[in-house]
């Protein structure tokens, strides 16, 4: 029996994220290491506001900066 995982209906970024996308939206080269050093969540991912390519380095989506301009 597998388990489903349960997704909160409404999404709301924590600060560390908000600050991660921050970073990525100015060019800032955020890597997942140092995502994890810094206790950012994986959430970023899962939500579709960061991609991750073959160097592990995240880069910002549209979804993303959305979410950015939203919080502004």
């Amino acid at each position: 029996m597998q388990i489903a995982n349960y997704r909160a209906p409404l999404y709301e970024p924590t600060v560390d994220e908000l600050e991660t996308l921050k970073k990525l939206e100015m060019g800032e080269e955020v890597s997942l290491w140092s995502a994890a050093r810094e206790h950012v969540s994986r959430r970023l991912l899962e939500r579709g506001l960061v991609e991750q390519d073959v160097n592990k380095q995240w880069h910002i989506t549209a979804k993303g900066r959305e979410l950015i301009r939203r919080a502004l």
